[in-house]
């Protein structure tokens, strides 16, 4: 939906906002309308903040000159040309609106896998599947209890995914050139997702704090805000990056095998690197499925040192924040053995599957509609020129 929106502005073409009201859960509407502000904030802003850029001309004069462009070459646009010529950022725009969507638009499965990953949850939050959880939470909570911390998600989302795929362009062309001159190089792609993540997890690591500390069953903050008044107040600044080292061990595994399995997967259907929305998804989703699968006993560690869940403090006898990834490991193990470290992982795979889809084909959409505008641009002003 939020796709066909961006497409509808690129035609010019009017399209108004709006929403069905909410019937219950006041702080989860808030957030939704909230997010429906930032969404048509950067839908509206889009063709503006580009236009300086890579527009150049208004859409008087792209009219005039169609006609001489079309005696001009006219095959598809050096789509992989654009990390090579585009600013960093046109890159930050990209991945800032790819990383909004992704999170956002998967926000209630998220919640799923929070809960799912409790190791002493409450008897009426223990949950069998996805979908028997979400039937659930929306019965007997209401029904937009899933989308509580959506906005926390939305805040950090933006800037987090900026950083990561601007860093990820850069690091993927330099370290590919140094290694392999001219070719793709799986280990450049590789290293350069983890370096990318450095970034990402610094920004994103205290909005996932909070949001993972609303998601969970019976949780005592009313808003946002709140939560972060009461986590500041109680445990301190730190405690919004107590689960940072063990969130970095776990997306730098995750990143590598995220794109160098995209990245394997692109030059088996796709080859010729086009802008192909299919193997975009497809690619986006098998890399997902299998670096989720791997990396799943490091995010129920990190869940659980976010959440510092009370019924787990009193269950490890400890009346103390759990703080380290190797007591944290210690703490799971204790508490369910070796099958709590995979806890979640139904959810946590139909979580990543359609996220780093949704993520993968916004982005590489936005690098070909950027791409196009500049090949437009410059045709014109040949066009221009020859006259």
């Amino acid at each position: 939906m939020e796709a066909d929106g961006f497409v509808r502005r690129r035609r010019m073409t009017a399209e108004p906002g709006g929403g069905e009201p909410g019937v219950a859960g006041a702080s989860a509407e808030a957030e939704i309308r909230w997010l429906g502000g930032r969404f048509l904030g950067v839908s509206e802003s889009f063709v503006g903040s580009l236009s300086p850029r890579i527009g150049g001309e208004t859409e008087v004069q792209t009219a005039q000159v169609h006609g001489s462009m079309d005696n001009l070459d006219s095959s598809e646009p050096d789509y992989e040309g654009l990390p090579q010529g585009a600013s960093t950022s046109t890159h930050m725009l990209a991945g800032a609106v790819a990383g909004i969507m992704e999170h956002c638009l998967m926000f209630p499965i998220d919640c799923v896998k929070t809960r799912m990953q409790s190791l002493q949850p409450e008897p009426a939050a223990r949950y069998s599947n996805v979908l028997e959880a979400l039937r659930r939470i929306m019965r007997t909570e209401g029904a937009w209890r899933p989308m509580r911390g959506l906005n926390a998600t939305a805040i950090g989302a933006g800037p987090a995914h900026a950083l990561y795929f601007a860093c990820y362009e850069k690091l993927k062309k330099k370290m590919s050139d140094a290694i392999h001159p001219g070719a793709n190089s799986h280990l450049a792609n590789g290293a350069a997702g983890c370096v990318a993540t450095l970034l990402h997890d610094a920004a994103m690591n205290p909005s996932e704090v909070v949001k993972q500390r609303m998601q969970m069953y019976n949780s005592p903050y009313r808003g946002v805000c709140e939560c972060v008044r009461a986590v500041w107040l109680r445990e301190g600044p730190g405690a919004f990056y107590r689960s940072y080292t063990t969130q970095l061990t776990m997306n730098v595994p995750f990143q590598a095998m995220h794109f160098m399995a995209y990245e394997w997967l692109q030059e088996r259907l796709n080859p010729h690197r086009l802008y192909h929305p299919g193997s975009h998804m497809i690619s986006g989703a098998l890399a997902g499925a299998l670096a989720a699968a791997a990396t799943t006993p490091l995010d129920v560690c990190k869940t659980l040192l976010n959440t510092q869940e009370s019924l787990v403090l009193g269950g490890a006898h400890t009346h103390t924040q759990i703080s380290g990834l190797g007591q944290a490991f210690r703490t799971v193990y204790r508490l369910g053995g070796p099958s709590a470290y995979f806890k979640g992982v139904q959810a946590r795979i139909i979580y990543q599957m359609p996220s780093t889809a949704i993520s993968w084909s916004v982005y590489e959409f936005f690098k070909y509609a950027i791409t196009k505008r500049q090949q437009e641009k410059r045709r014109g002003n040949q066009a221009l020129g020859d006259k």
